[in-house]
């Protein structure tokens, strides 16, 4: 993986964006070709017309990124991407579409628009249809070996078997544990020079996977490996890069303290961050103003009490605020006072409100928590105190949760869409600690662009 802005990114996307924007400007370029021979036109110096084609295939790469074209099943199912390009073109057209109206002479015009549509579709449709063995073969996957053949290792091993792993597993080593998870893991003592071995299995990592690290450290062995070129690597920081969250049944307060992380190099992009909450909001109360007030006016015709309703959450450092939301449960769904979760095809949802949740209406008057600086756009979703005592008791490192500002989207969500149980709690904190651990710009984002398409496939919406 390469590592962009604090955030993985596996070679195998990498390089297919690459690819995907090259196709696209080769495509929007052949439309413009086709358009001008069509009404006899001469067709000049290419630089002359870069500026549009360089917009077509931004937009489209965007739309791309935001319907889900370079996630795991995206790049093992053909028949997954294409329908994703199809959305992704379409929405790319609209995006164009809107950039015209605004900017004038800046884009495609509306004729060449529609013969790029069709051959950014067929383009990028064919590539994966020609790159897909490649992309999902060997050749972008890093060789691994495993020292440890316990439970932690046996972990590395399923997650191996996943769809879309970025990574295969040459080899396991017994490093003198009592349980033994993997049976054809080789014993070290089997090993005469491990970094030789190491070497001549073609491995690229090592990950150290043991079950107790307490004196049973091979100092001597790693600090060989690492001499010879070849990465080594903790379990908890490989679970944090290819899973994206930070794995708490693995990871340790002097990892969290020494890894790289929380940097207060940040302050700048916090900032841009609080800009950007501040505009964004200020545009989107107005724009929403509308809808916000059509699904008021049904909810209060479909049942009684407060269209709109404040609820008390935890929010930075701990501190409580009181959040808008558009009610979507009726009045009485907590009539004895005590908080509950929310759960799948939850009873007091009323008709309105599982449209609202399913397309996340229900959200919008947030945005004026946000603009209040209360909320940004991207954080870790806010809870209410009674869950946050009951949770910080349970699950460690969940306060830490709350030194990023909430968000009214996040990484836990489009990456987790469920949190109705402890389990679920604890599945959402680690992508939550990822966030917090490393924020960036792009990571903000990454997660807006996703949650479009949270918005457009919204499964397991609460």
């Amino acid at each position: 993986m390469i590592r962009l802005f604090k955030h993985y990114v596996p070679h195998a996307v990498l390089f297919l964006a690459l690819v995907d924007f090259c196709l696209l400007l080769a495509s929007a370029e052949a439309a413009w070709v086709i358009r001008a021979n069509q009404i006899g036109m001469e067709v000049d110096y290419v630089g002359n017309r870069f500026g549009p084609l360089l917009i077509f295939a931004i937009a489209v790469q965007t739309a791309a990124m935001a319907v889900g074209v370079y996630s795991p099943d995206a790049l093992q199912s053909l028949r997954f991407s294409i329908a994703r390009l199809l959305v992704a073109v379409s929405l790319g057209v609209i995006l164009q579409s809107v950039l015209a109206f605004a900017f004038p002479g800046l884009t495609l015009w509306r004729s060449n628009l529609l013969y790029a549509m069709g051959l950014a579709f067929v383009f990028l449709a064919s590539s994966r249809a020609v790159l897909g063995s490649l992309i999902g073969g060997e050749a972008f996957k890093r060789r691994l070996l495993i020292l440890g053949a316990g439970k932690r290792a046996q972990r590395i091993k399923d997650l191996e078997a996943k769809r879309g792993a970025g990574f295969i597993v040459v080899g396991y080593i017994a490093m003198n544990e009592n349980k033994r998870e993997i049976p054809e893991a080789i014993a070290r003592d089997a090993i005469f020079n491990l970094s030789d071995f190491v070497v001549k299995m073609g491995a690229s990592e090592v990950v150290l996977a043991l079950e107790e690290r307490r004196n049973a450290v091979p100092l001597g062995d790693l600090l060989r490996i690492k001499t010879t070129g070849v990465h080594v690597n903790d379990m908890s920081s490989f679970i944090e890069r290819e899973t994206g969250r930070v794995d708490l049944d693995s990871v340790n307060p002097s990892w969290l303290i020494f890894s790289d992380g929380f940097s207060s190099g940040r302050r700048l992009s916090g900032i841009a961050k609080r800009l950007f909450d501040i505009v964004a909001s200020m545009v989107l109360l107005l724009l929403t103003a509308p809808i916000v007030a059509l699904f008021a006016i049904l909810v209060k015709l479909e049942s009684k009490g407060p269209a709109i309703y404040r609820q008390e959450r935890v929010g930075l450092f701990g501190q409580s605020y009181f959040v808008n939301k558009l009610r979507s449960m009726r009045s009485d769904a907590e009539v004895d006072g005590k908080a509950k979760w929310a759960e799948k095809d939850d009873p007091r949802i009323t008709r309105i409100g599982s449209f609202m949740r399913k397309v996340r209406i229900d959200e919008l008057p947030q945005t004026w928590n946000v603009l209040k600086g209360e909320m940004s756009f991207v954080g870790p979703r806010p809870e209410r105190p009674e869950f946050v005592t009951d949770l910080e008791d349970k699950l460690s490192y969940y306060a830490e949760r709350h030194m990023v500002k909430p968000g009214i989207t996040g990484w836990a969500q489009i990456n987790y869409p469920y949190g109705a149980s402890l389990d679920d709690a604890r599945h959402k904190l680690e992508y939550d600690l990822y966030y917090a651990k490393n924020y960036t710009p792009f990571l903000d984002i990454l997660i807006l662009l996703q949650t479009i398409r949270v918005v457009l496939w919204p499964e397991g919406a609460r």
